[in-house]
């Protein structure tokens, strides 16, 4: 039998796939792995990096429900002590991780076979030169939205252009094609450019167009205009050389619901439809204590039901459980409002830590997200119909509610203008909350949203545009294969 498999396998194209760490760059890349295996006739192998990697991320990866053809190879771990503290800036930290994991990365593939491409994220950039002396074709697949790429792309000319900070500037900064950024969604790796994160972000910026090729997680009738602009506009076109293929959404299709999780389906089912605001703020996202506080009081005023995915709270850092996914305990009376579990119970549920989002999300109960505006979030959000009440935290979740509710009309922002750490007032909270699950503005938006999971699917379809542009990549490599 083990000779049969290796055997079939052999006459499938061999792609590695490599992620750096951190939940939203793990899940879509190893979804992107499921698919090129289930709908792609490619043998694929995953590569892990173990080196600060969360529980939950070593759980994802180590399912032993893996489809036939996928398989996850673990790097091993590396020593970063004298390189990052506590006090390392996120990015920084992960790039350091990863430029270290890398150092293997020679052997690995060589002991792979030299496989028929390897694809990998922003931040695995230094791939590029070990690929290329082992002539192996190297993919990008960036992972968060094309309008952030197309801003991106345009950052090493803005470093040569631009004297002083960029938060600084008088007026919006014009995107070739695409619609302006304003200074105060500027994501927050290229806010302070004397810090270590903006260096490391340009750096893996500037690399892209070394990629033979560039994935986009998105899908055409979501970002008409950066698609359009990444393909057509003769500043991207210059720059990129290599197909552009927009394949998305790749998002987590399914989950196992245990525990905690089959609670929240339980209870969501004796919900009315389209009655429950879905409150969970990322794998990484915290907030102050003084926040959580006005978020639970808005809650409650609001009279509408949620499930709330809770977190210790953490008055530093808005992105604090980054590194702890699926590891954090808490008890959350210890810090809500006292007997808010209590005067809520019925209409709420609280959940910490964590709960089964996509689940959530296509239950007929849900009525709106509460989400950071994280992409994958986004993207599962609207794929499933589900509109958005947005609470950005941390990189460049602004630009992404921005785009939501000016120009998508899916999501009300509640938390203002200032990319700084301001409170939120339970007042507006209450507002909206209410005018998404009981106002006219919240059943349009409910109704673009439906509009966008039927164009979502429409595009990963047999003949969408999403699967057939995944589908002319994988010929090619299986072309690669037959010569």
């Amino acid at each position: 039998m083990a000779t049969d498999v290796a055997e079939l396998q052999s006459k499938k194209p061999h792609i590695v796939v490599l992620s750096s760490p951190g939940m939203g760059h793990v899940i879509p890349l190893f979804e992107f792995a499921k698919r090129l295996v289930l709908l792609h006739g490619c043998h694929v192998t995953f590569l892990n990096i173990t080196t600060e990697a969360s529980v939950a991320q070593i759980q994802l990866l180590h399912s032993p429900n893996l489809p036939l053809g996928l398989s996850v190879v673990d790097f091993p771990p590396v020593d970063l002590s004298g390189m990052v503290t506590d006090h390392t800036l996120a990015l920084t930290r992960l790039s350091v991780n990863v430029q270290q994991s890398l150092l293997s990365l020679k052997s690995m593939l060589l002991q792979l076979h030299r496989p028929q491409a390897v694809v990998i994220d922003l931040f695995c950039t230094q791939a590029f030169e070990i690929c290329k002396e082992l002539s192996i074709p190297t993919f990008m697949f960036f992972t968060a939205s094309t309008h952030l790429l197309a801003f991106s792309l345009l950052l090493p000319q803005l470093d040569r252009d631009v004297t002083g900070e960029f938060v600084d500037l008088a007026a919006p900064i014009q995107v070739p094609g695409c619609s302006p950024v304003r200074t105060q969604d500027l994501l927050d790796q290229v806010r302070d450019r004397k810090s270590d994160d903006y260096k490391w972000y340009l750096y893996h910026l500037s690399r892209v167009p070394m990629a033979d090729g560039v994935f986009l997680n998105t899908w055409e009738d979501l970002e008409q205009l950066p698609v359009r602009a990444i393909r057509e506009h003769s500043f991207y076109k210059k720059m990129l050389t290599a197909p552009v293929c927009s394949i998305g959404p790749v998002i987590k299709e399914t989950e196992p619901v245990t525990g905690r999780g089959t609670e929240c389906l339980a209870w969501l089912e004796e919900q009315p439809a389209n009655s429950v605001v879905f409150v969970a703020l990322g794998s990484g996202g915290t907030l102050s204590a003084e926040q959580l506080t006005e978020l639970a009081w808005g809650l409650e005023l609001s009279r509408q039901r949620f499930i709330w995915v809770v977190r210790t709270p953490n008055d530093a850092n808005a992105c604090a459980a980054f590194f702890d996914v699926g590891g954090e305990m808490n008890d959350p009376k210890s810090y809500l409002p006292e007997r808010f579990i209590e005067r809520t119970g019925g209409r709420g549920l609280v959940v910490p830590s964590w709960a089964p989002q996509v689940a959530v999300l296509q239950h007929r109960s849900t009525a709106a997200f509460l989400s950071h505006c994280g992409w994958n979030s986004v993207l599962e959000s609207l794929a499933h119909g589900v509109p958005i009440i947005a609470w950005p935290l941390y990189s460049e979740q602004r630009m992404n509610a921005t785009t939501l509710a000016e120009e998508v009309g899916v999501a009300v922002k509640v938390a203002g203008e200032k990319a700084e750490r301001r409170v939120v007032g339970r007042e507006e909270i209450e507002r909206a909350v209410r005018l998404m699950v009981e106002g006219r503005e919240g059943m349009e938006m409910r109704q673009r949203a439906m509009k966008l999971q039927e164009s979502a699917m429409k595009a990963l379809g047999y003949s969408g545009s999403s699967h057939e542009s995944l589908a002319r990549v994988a010929e090619q490599w299986k072309a690669t294969l037959k010569n």
